[in-house]
């Protein structure tokens, strides 16, 4: 598993991508307009607030390992000097899967790179190919197992709700994921973006986005794949920013607390199947580890309102308690 640091992301959107796939304009959903450069990296780090135990340094937005290597090596080199004195402990860094040769991981090693992402985004051919990705689920094999043989951490990126895509075929890939054991995962599912090939498609009827119900659903049953096989999920669902919450996000689910929706439609179905055990009670305390409260509880206390419309019940509260992660316990019932 891959420890929780502080994270001072530097974007590189578009830098490096050999293909357009048909979802993607990096420029809006970093909020970046300009690729980084060295002088991008010293001013992130030196203006980062002091942290007593570092940052880790994350080049997102783009195929990093794809750019021209003298490029990769400006910005390694850029961040070399703050790896020595520890104002950064770990970097990290996202890229295609059929742009991580050994020559490649061989490079990053000697800058002391530890985490690499690839963005897989499926495991299924045909979705591959109606979404521009330009590489094959052979190659997003290999690749993940050459990074893991490499000694670096490895952590896979998928999305739901592509063209050609389907809530078996996304749960077929989280297993295929799952398998290759990766130290977590990250889902995105689909948002379509102005400015983009998917823009398109989907203004002249050619595609039909995932709801942010639809994403929800699959969500939770994708979550409970990765939960069962000691995954992490890093995040599920873009991260908001200024440009898609202010309408870049034409359709699709995208949702600034989508994570939390996933993880509160979980808690949903684990308890409707708790309290369908202890019916016809109508009142219960149930407890839940004190860090999922919330989730628990829903948005609205969505989960809570549904459980006693369900089941009919006069009154249900959630208390913190001493369980595990996941785990709910009937503390009163009657």
């Amino acid at each position: 598993m891959i420890p929780k640091r502080c994270i001072l992301p530097v974007f590189i959107p578009h830098l490096g991508c050999p293909h357009d796939c048909v979802f993607c304009n990096q420029k809006k959903i970093s909020g970046q307009l300009v690729p980084a450069d060295a002088g991008t990296v010293r001013t992130a780090i030196e203006e980062a607030p002091e942290n007593s135990d570092g940052y880790e340094l994350a080049f997102y937005g783009g195929s990093f390992t794809a750019i021209p290597i003298e490029k990769q090596t400006e910005l390694l080199e850029a961040a070399a000097p703050y790896r020595k004195n520890g104002r950064i402990n770990a970097v990290r860094l996202s890229t295609r899967p059929d742009c991580v040769s050994e020559n490649e991981l061989e490079f990053l090693l000697k800058y002391g790179v530890e985490t690499i992402e690839l963005g897989v985004q499926s495991l299924d051919s045909e979705v591959l190919m109606l979404s521009g990705r330009g590489h094959t689920v052979k190659d997003c094999i290999e690749a993940a197992k050459r990074v893991k043989n490499y000694g670096f951490k490895l952590v896979l990126q998928m999305m739901t709700g592509l063209p050609g895509d389907t809530n078996e075929r996304s749960i077929k890939t989280a297993k295929a994921i799952a398998e290759l054991h990766p130290d977590g995962v990250r889902v995105y599912p689909t948002v379509v973006i102005k400015d983009t090939e998917l823009y398109r498609l989907w203004k002249e009827n050619n595609y039909k986005p995932q709801s942010v119900d639809d994403a929800v659903d699959l969500g939770a049953k994708l979550l409970c794949i990765f939960e069962k096989a000691g995954i992490p999920v890093i995040r599920f669902g873009l991260n908001p920013s200024e440009d898609l919450s202010s309408g870049e996000a034409a359709a699709g689910a995208y949702h600034p607390a989508l994570g939390q929706l996933v993880r509160s439609r979980l808690f949903l179905e684990r308890l409707d199947k708790l309290i369908s055990d202890i019916s016809p009670s109508t009142e219960a305390v149930l407890g839940v580890h004190p860090s999922e409260m919330s989730d628990a509880i829903g948005q609205h206390r969505c989960n809570i309102k549904s459980l006693q419309n369900k089941f009919n019940l006069k009154n249900i509260s959630v208390k913190p308690a001493d369980v595990p992660k996941g785990d709910i316990r009937v503390l009163e019932y009657k």
